[in-house]
């Protein structure tokens, strides 16, 4: 078969840049397609059907967008078709997110690229769902994707929380540049664990060459210091930035429908650089929290459905039978458990390697239990519960002054989301919730919004760090000349504790130095439960 190039998008261009490192050192060749911008919107619009979400519009628009651009390079119809193909994330809805799929063929259809290979990948599928198109969906290709994922999302994450504070404007933008560049060098180099041809053929004849293999891959993943080692080269990159952490700023967490909350263009107005231009720290979501769901939302249904055949029959009486049922339950429960466990490993350890600035994954359980008062648990959709758990969690635990919920213009699951927030921030009247509809309109008005929120937020900043200062009996002259003497504490990597009900960067500080000064008692230190108690369901 032909060699294709690979065409995929809809993440940041941190995840991108390192997924193609990730499939290109599997052999193949591939491109990552530009942010969406309004042009992708008019044109999804133009090709779509009418009543889609904002993200179909936009996604769809800009791979119609980009195989146009093809043509005007001087490539024919006929090239395209047989030389691309575009790859993208499945799902069974019930939103519109399901029907991607058949969305983008109609629109290619329409725009003239009928029969354009469009390949999905299923969110809830194994981890071997065939070949298409020469494209080998195996335990290497999404072994490959989630490291990148992964590494993209905690440089990510570190690259925000620096920004807001560097002294030097532009600086962590060209540091973030160079070590994305690195980090795609690195993942390009990095080759799957396979059995040398001599032990394989050893194996083989025992029937032990697949379990080995997979042993030294599991090895690899768990043990393995090849990114981990990269990461720290990063790092040190980023500890050459000079920053001032007494710049009072509003931490703003950002939660929403998938894609409104990941992208970084005109599919949500931008709001993320907005954000940091009106004053604010921006907390971004991470890709991994929502594969950390995913994972919890596929052990929950093989929980709910234990002790019943495929169809949802009862099993008969036959001891057997029964047998045979919670063996199967034990056997993808087994999987499913230790694909979380090698997940989170990896993430805190690259997280560990950057100096644990950045956080690690969030306890789904733990999100569940918050959440299923307010919002059903088994309720499929969007990001289901999680909109409400996130709401709820950084404001009962103090981890963020403002939560900012980006979502599709009648995006249904989030619609549902809504509704219930109503009710948790009546419960929570210190919090600062807002929600904003995105469209490929509307943006002078959903910064104006942001806006009013945001001065609120600035205020609870403020006195939270004046009260620091009053419960310390340091003034900021005190915190200015001990820095001006200790270098080290303009580290952006200088690690600081978090402190019970303090969520910003130069309170934190504040009370850290209080701390090494003697000038105020040791406070509980990391991640606390909240003392707003929460009913336990079985979720």
């Amino acid at each position: 078969m032909e060699r294709r190039t690979i065409l995929f998008g809809g993440l940041t261009w941190k995840h991108e840049i390192l997924i193609k490192g990730a499939l290109e050192a599997l052999g193949y060749r591939c491109e990552y397609l530009p942010t969406p911008d309004l042009r992708s919107f008019q044109i999804g619009k133009e090709y779509c059907n009418i009543g889609f979400c904002n993200p179909s519009y936009f996604t769809v628009g800009n791979l119609i967008k980009y195989l146009q651009g093809l043509e005007e390079r001087g490539l024919s119809r006929e090239e395209i078709l047989k030389g691309y193909v575009f790859v993208t994330a499945g799902s069974c809805g019930p939103c519109r997110f399901g029907m991607y799929e058949s969305e983008y063929r109609l629109a290619l259809r329409n725009s003239g690229f009928e029969g354009f290979p469009v390949v999905t990948f299923q969110q809830s599928g194994d981890l071997d769902q065939g070949e298409t198109y020469g494209i080998r969906m195996d335990l290497d290709f999404f072994v490959a994707i989630l490291n990148a994922i992964v590494l993209a999302d905690v440089v990510n994450e570190l690259a925000y929380r620096i920004r807001p504070y560097e002294v030097r404007k532009g600086e962590t933008d060209r540091v973030l540049k160079e070590s994305m560049e690195y980090l795609y060098n690195l993942v390009k180099g990095k080759r799957p664990f396979r059995l040398g041809e001599g032990w394989k053929g050893v194996l083989k004849k025992a029937g032990l060459d697949g379990a080995v293999e997979f042993m030294g891959k599991l090895v690899d993943q768990t043990l393995g210091t090849y990114y981990t080692d990269g990461l720290k080269e990063v790092a040190k990159r980023f500890s050459t930035i000079e920053i001032d952490p007494l710049r009072v700023k509003p931490v703003v967490k950002i939660v929403g429908e998938f894609w409104a909350q990941t992208t970084e263009g005109d599919g949500n107005f931008n709001m993320f650089s907005f954000l940091e231009e009106e004053g604010a720290e921006v907390r971004v979501e991470p890709v991994s929290n929502w594969i950390s769901f995913m994972i919890h939302k596929g052990k929950q249904k093989i929980y709910d459905r234990k002790g019943l055949k495929k169809g949802g029959k009862e099993t008969p009486g036959h001891l057997m039978d029964l047998l045979h049922s919670y063996l199967d339950y034990w056997k993808i429960m087994l999987s499913l458990n230790l694909a979380e466990w090698v997940f989170k490993r990896q993430y805190s350890r690259c997280v560990e390697a950057l100096g644990r600035v950045c956080d690690e994954l969030k306890d789904q359980q733990e999100l569940a239990r918050m959440a299923h008062p307010f919002f059903h648990t088994r309720t499929d959709g969007g990001e289901g519960h999680l909109e409400v758990a996130k709401n709820i969690y950084y404001s009962t635990k103090g981890l963020a002054h403002m939560v900012l919920s980006l979502k599709p213009f009648g995006c249904m699951p989030s619609t549902q989301s809504d509704g219930a927030q109503i009710v948790v921030t009546s419960l929570y009247p210190d919090s600062i919730f807002l929600p904003i509809e995105t469209s490929g309109e509307g943006e002078v008005n959903a910064h104006s919004r942001v806006q009013m929120a945001l001065g609120e937020a600035r205020v609870k900043a403020k006195e939270e760090f004046e009260r620091v200062l009053r419960e310390t009996g340091i003034t900021i002259q005190d915190l200015r000349e001990y820095i001006e003497k200790r270098p080290e504490m303009k580290d952006p990597l200088l690690s600081i504790p978090s402190y019970r009900g303090i969520a910003g960067r130069a309170a934190s500080f504040a009370r850290f130095v209080g701390e090494r000064m003697g000038r105020t008692e040791d406070v509980a230190v990391g991640q606390y439960s909240s003392s707003n108690s929460l009913k336990e369901h079985p979720v």
